[in-house]
């Protein structure tokens, strides 16, 4: 018996330094891979047969595989021969390699194969099933025992099965069998029958099914037995596919009627949690996925019923792993149909914590943090078929067997295998984003990692190239959902520069690569229409200001929806909507969209927002809630699309399509940009442009499904005017999505704050830089990727930047210069640098000690010691100063009394954020 753990989810919060962070974690103890999962994700080397696995099972550390196969090889690019092994093999559970056990299974007409494998309770017998009429030459019968300690057939074992064997459990005296047979020994047993598992003598038992046995297991206490296959009747009783039966006489003791007509039982497994079973079926309203039952009355507690044919079940210290295809979770509120998950896991015990009843059916539990992945590979193309959990050495090994050949994108084929310990697969590189809205606060964002056997992580914030984190925060992801994670610095100062790398850990010590660098400009007075979005209560907010594909930051006050770009939108589109350095993004109009990264349920009370700018003639989908992510979604609507024509229409679905338009003459594809929202809530829906109401209708209703914000296209199949076109082709910015009804007076307070005049940040990189050592007086440093300040003996360095004038209407409202310290030992400095002007003339090829040019004697600004380790530093410049000499060419000095050396990066280095620069805010007079 194995014990079982449940699943425990807390919202954890671990910081290092001023600011707050958010993240969603599942169980925070410390561990290997993430609890409750038992196994890493890291497929390990193992022999390899050249055909189909269909069976597996293991005794004494070591693992037993039968299908239809006629060798095994060694794993790819390991030394070693092939070796025959026909329609069997056993293998150290701890080394993936064949024992001495050598079985052949063969028949004289057609093509043998073994379909299942069980072991008796005292380890000593395994019992094996399918279509064979000999072991090793031992005549048989479709059903054979062995002898694992000498690894021979037990000649005196021979019941006459004249059909397959798909399914064997065994007891101490008794050996059940599911399959295609009629008949044993000549007696009447259809589908199912027990034998004496000493002398294979046929016992009394009868179930007779109509048709084919797939699954048989004994329940923990020994006096029922669970039946499932493709039948309908179990002993003249209506019961489809699943059945419970005495384990003594056969009786029926539970029959079920809820499992579609096109659907089977594959699978059936059991420990003290209960008993769970996993499907397959054809057609429509077909269930695929896996159930899971009670002990005590044979009833369901839980029905998970994504998509994708389940081949096996097994239950393991509290977690329901399965072998699948699974292609579609919509119902359980996870992945939408797509990619095929082969491998997956999901605690078994879901009592007490259902969502609430989908079609008269729980719920399943949340899938887990354990995703390896396969192929279809050979034969029906079905992938992993049969698991098993071997134990040696104090180490535990999932075994998976199939048809699958390919394991994490490596060949390999029909079997691999998993540790519980070991784990060395580092997460995926965040992606980071970092914004500013107002004076002292930098929030920054990033798409949560994926890790195949942790869903709880670690980030780690690094702040302008310091090598100590500036915050910790602990967030959990799926593979299908990456929520967005954040951490907002309180400590900046308005007008200066910051810049922030993030990396992600997983509890054994793998981390990722540092996220691309994210840099962010402290405004120096509030952004309005920004502030504005995150007041009036967005809770999803696309600003279109990301510099890194895919993703997309969400910048709502606390928001986790963050989207992810397909098809490669055009980043950083300018001038974009809203006054300011703000940027869009541009779309195509064929197939490309951004779709938010978290599947949700949206109610009747909601807002979209958007601003748009095109001259389209194709029409397209601006923003709308959908059932899927890239591909086409069935169910569509809460959504503003364009017509041919440039009309816009606003829609919700509640048995048909209730929308709202603008006038026939009134159309938005001029190439400006315009604002839209459309809005739903007690009084219906309504379509405002441009702050003005289009029009309203009382459809107070909408769909009720589980889906994806969409930003650029999707669906539109049969709404009225549908466009040519799915997809929009044009720009989109500052696209927002509120839980309540925004009125009137805010929508047009939205539209009048985006005109209205906002600061906008230049950062200038040096042109040209030098610096003169007084120790080499004749020496030019002009190719040097690294700069020097000393009073004595004397470094200076000299900065060449080209200014540009303030923009019209503006002037310069502050000033910094921004340099890197090198990764040299003591590349800091205890001495106060100055920031001077650069009167002589100079050129990086050319100035030296002897021929410096003159310095201003008054700083700009100065920097009072500055700590060791590479990180960015900046200086407050003299605004007045600056300003005096926009909009030409202007040299810096940077100069120092002391003793102390400091080294920064120069523009020739490559070292991230390492060129010196000047961040210039401008704002209104």
């Amino acid at each position: 018996m194995r014990r079982s753990r449940g699943l425990t989810a807390a919202l954890v919060l671990s910081l290092a330094g001023a600011g707050t962070g958010i993240g969603l974690v599942l169980m925070p103890q410390a561990s290997a891979i993430t609890p409750p999962v038992a196994f890493t994700a890291d497929e390990l080397p193992t022999w390899q047969p050249d055909g189909i696995v269909f069976a597996m099972a293991q005794a004494n550390g070591t693992v037993f595989a039968g299908g239809t196969f006629s060798a095994v090889r060694p794993p790819e690019g390991a030394a070693g021969a092939e070796q025959e092994a026909v329609n069997f093999v056993a293998l150290d559970a701890a080394t993936g390699k064949p024992t001495s056990c050598k079985l052949a299974f063969t028949i004289g007409d057609g093509t043998a194969t073994v379909r299942t494998l069980v072991v008796s309770k005292d380890k000593k017998t395994l019992y094996a099933g399918g279509y064979f009429g000999a072991v090793n030459g031992t005549p048989v019968s479709s059903l054979a025992a062995i002898d694992i300690e000498s690894c021979t057939p037990k000649a005196s074992f021979h019941p006459g099965f004249p059909a397959t064997v798909r399914g064997l459990a065994v007891t101490d005296d008794t050996l059940y069998a599911a399959g295609d047979f009629n008949a044993v020994d000549g007696q009447t047993r259809e589908r199912f029958a027990a034998v004496d598992a000493g002398t294979g003598a046929l016992k009394p038992f009868v179930a007779n099914v109509d048709e084919p046995g797939r699954a048989v297991e004994v329940t923990p206490d020994g006096k029922n037995v669970l039946l499932g296959g493709d039948f309908f009747t179990v002993n003249g009783s209506n019961s489809h596919a699943l059945a419970v039966v005495n384990a003594t006489t056969g009786a029926v003791t539970k029959t079920y009627g809820n499992i579609p007509s096109n659907s089977v039982v594959k699978d059936i497994s059991t420990d003290e949690t209960g008993f769970y079973t996993g499907h397959e079926g054809s057609g429509g309203g077909v269930f695929d996925g896996r159930i899971g039952l009670r002990l005590s009355d044979f009833t369901e507690k839980w029905r998970d019923r994504c998509l994708g044919a389940t081949q096996f079940v097994l239950p393991y210290q509290g977690v329901l792993y399965s072998s699948s295809h699974a292609h579609d979770c919509s119902t359980e509120l996870e992945f939408p149909d797509g990619k095929r998950n082969f491998l997956l896991a999901q605690p078994t015990n879901h009592e007490g914590a259902a969502p609430a009843p989908v079609d008269g059916f729980v719920r399943g539990p949340g899938k887990l943090g354990w995703h390896p992945t396969a192929n279809d590979g050979l034969g029906e193309g079905i992938g992993p078929r049969v698991m098993a959990v071997a134990d040696k050495n104090d180490v535990k090994y999932m075994w998976v067997g199939g048809e699958f050949t390919l394991i994490n994108g490596k060949a390999q084929q029909g079997l691999t295998r998993f540790a519980s310990t070991g784990d060395i697969g580092a997460p995926t590189t965040p992606v980071a984003s970092a914004a500013s809205v107002k004076p002292g606060e930098a929030q920054v964002r990033w798409r949560t990692s994926y890790d195949a056997d942790d869903s709880k992580l670690t980030y780690r914030i690094y702040r302008n190239g310091s090598a100590t984190p500036a915050a910790t925060v602990t967030a959990s992801s799926l593979e299908w959902e990456r929520p967005q994670a954040s951490w907002n610095d309180t400590t900046v100062k308005a007008g200066q520069t910051y810049t922030y790398r993030v990396t992600a850990t997983d509890d054994a010590g793998n981390t990722s690569a540092l996220s691309a660098v994210a840099s962010v400009t402290i405004p120096t007075t509030v952004q309005t229409y920004p502030n504005q979005v995150r007041q009036d209560g967005a809770a999803l907010y696309w600003r279109y200001d990301d510099a890194v594909s895919p993703y997309v930051a969400d910048s709502s006050n606390g928001g986790n929806t963050s989207g992810v770009q397909f098809n490669a939108p055009a980043l950083r589109q300018t001038p974009g909507a809203v006054s300011g350095a703000s940027t869009a993004m541009g779309f195509n109009g064929t197939s490309q969209l951004v779709h938010s990264d978290r599947r949700q349920s949206v109610g009747n009370t909601f807002t979209v927002e958007t601003w748009f700018k095109t001259n389209t003639t194709r029409g397209g989908k601006l923003i709308g809630f959908g059932n899927n992510t890239t591909r086409s979604s069935g169910s569509n609507d809460r959504h503003i699309y364009m017509t041919n024509t440039g009309r816009l229409v606003f829609g919700v679905y509640n048995g048909s399509a209730r929308t709202v338009s603008t006038g026939l003459f009134e159309t938005y594809n001029d190439n400006k940009w315009h604002h839209v929202v459309g809005t739903q809530g007690p009084g219906g829906i309504t379509l405002y442009v441009d702050g003005q109401n289009k029009g309203s209708l009382n459809a107070t209703s909408n769909s009720t499904y589980a889906g994806y914000w969409h930003a650029g296209g999707d669906n539109l199949s049969g709404w009225p005017t549908r466009p040519t076109s799915n997809f929009f082709a044009g720009q989109l910015d500052e696209t927002a999505v509120y839980p309540t009804t925004l009125t009137q007076a805010q929508v047009k307070n939205h539209f009048d704050l985006a005109k209205a005049p906002t600061d906008s940040v230049s950062a200038v990189k040096a042109t040209e830089d030098t610096y003169i050592n007084q120790g080499a007086p004749s020496t030019a440093y002009g190719t040097s990727t690294s700069l020097a300040v000393r009073g004595t003996s004397a470094y200076e360095t000299y900065l060449r930047f080209n200014l540009p004038a303030a923009p019209a209407g503006q002037v310069l409202k502050s000033a910094s210069l921004q340099i890197k310290t090198s990764t040299q030992a003591g590349a800091g400095t205890a001495d106060t640098v100055s920031v001077v002007p650069v009167t002589g003339t100079w050129s990086g090829a050319g100035t030296t000690f002897n021929t410096k040019p003159t310095l201003g004697t008054t700083p700009l600004g100065t920097i009072a010691g500055v700590p060791d380790g590479s990180a960015v530093h900046s200086v407050e410049l003299d605004t007045a100063a600056v300003s005096a000499v926009l909009g030409g060419s202007y040299s810096l000095g940077l100069t120092s009394t002391g003793t102390d050396p400091l080294w920064i990066w120069s523009s020739e280095s490559t070292a991230a954020e390492g060129t010196p620069q000047l961040v210039l805010t401008f704002g209104a007079k």
